[in-house]
């Protein structure tokens, strides 16, 4: 097994191809290492220029279309075979020199998780640091996390637990609250290098704020519901249900004492109620169902082990 494995996800980023090849080269001399071009279905020279670099530690997964930052580190992650795993941009915003110490640190004080912190953010004020600031105080509020960059894409891991988690959709940015649902706890920052974009156009557009909150929510239910999704759903469905049957037994006692209830809006909201009422709780149970799926079915528990020790020596 190879001491580190890097991971640099790319799309039409033809111009900094090789110069990012360099400094990885320059800056981990003596390390043994791989460095994984991910390919996200640019539509420039990026391929050929990945091809030119002639070092046999690096090489390129090409993807069939482009399927999304998250994915293409995905696709890296099941690449990559390093005891420890790095993830970094390919734009060159993200300085390879900063590796050889969070690699450092990781190994030293036993982390799980090493991010890295743009201590001195070289972005737009309006467009990327205003809108980054305030996402990453709402999500630390939200999931309990003390990440301050969630949007910084270098950081390092150790293989068994970024291996441990399955990235989708847009969760690259909530990669320390996956880690923390499987147990992995021991996580950590540092203040890294960050540069201004020198080559190629940014990817990153405020059409994003939509997927990040809805993947804010994903990361709530997972962090409060994950193992007992019933406790979600059933609760919301019996008080739906309640004031359904309150509502129904109120127009049935108008009813009984000669009222005209046919068409009144209340009867309307209490028959609504009783059957959201009953289609939350239905959902609460396939849930349920759903989630010892996914645990029984892939042979994972609900807790994760840190270590077992003898109490006493034999």
């Amino acid at each position: 097994m190879k001491k580190l494995s890097i991971v640099i996800c790319v799309f039409n980023e033809e111009p900094n191809i090789l110069p990012l090849a360099a400094e990885i080269q320059n800056a981990l001399n003596g390390l043994d290492f791989e460095a994984i071009f991910v390919d996200d279905g640019s539509t420039d020279g990026t391929r050929d220029e990945i091809m030119k670099i002639d070092d046999e530690r690096f090489q390129l997964v090409e993807l069939k279309r482009n399927y999304g930052q998250s994915s293409a580190l995905q696709a890296g992650i099941d690449h990559a075979e390093g005891e420890y795993i790095v993830l970094i941009d390919g734009d060159l915003q993200n300085d390879p020199a900063d590796i050889p110490g969070m690699l450092e640190k990781a190994e030293r004080e036993g982390w799980d998780m090493v991010a890295g912190v743009r201590a001195n953010r070289r972005d737009g004020m309006f467009l990327r640091k205003v809108p980054s600031k305030i996402a990453n105080y709402i999500i630390r509020k939200s999931t309990g996390t003390k990440m301050k960059d969630l949007g910084c894409t270098l950081k390092i891991f150790t293989n068994e637990s970024i291996k441990s988690i399955h990235i989708y959709g847009e969760l690259h940015r909530f990669i320390p609250v996956l880690l923390a649902l499987e147990g992995f706890v021991r996580l950590t920052q540092m203040d890294v290098n960050h540069r201004s974009r020198q080559h190629g156009k940014s990817k990153y557009n405020l059409s994003r704020t939509t997927k990040v909150i809805s993947d804010l929510l994903l990361m709530l239910f997972f962090k409060q519901y994950l193992q007992k999704p019933i406790h979600f759903f059933g609760q919301l469905g019996i008080i739906t249900l309640g004031l359904g049957m309150i509502i129904n037994f109120y127009m049935l006692i108008l009813k009984i004492l000669g009222n005209d209830i046919w068409g009144k809006p209340l009867l309307l909201l209490g028959i609504l109620l009783v059957m959201g009422g009953i289609q939350f709780i239905t959902i609460g149970i396939l849930a349920e169902i759903q989630m010892r799926t996914y645990y029984e079915g892939q042979g994972k528990t609900p807790y994760r082990v840190h270590r077992v020790r003898l109490t006493k020596k034999r």
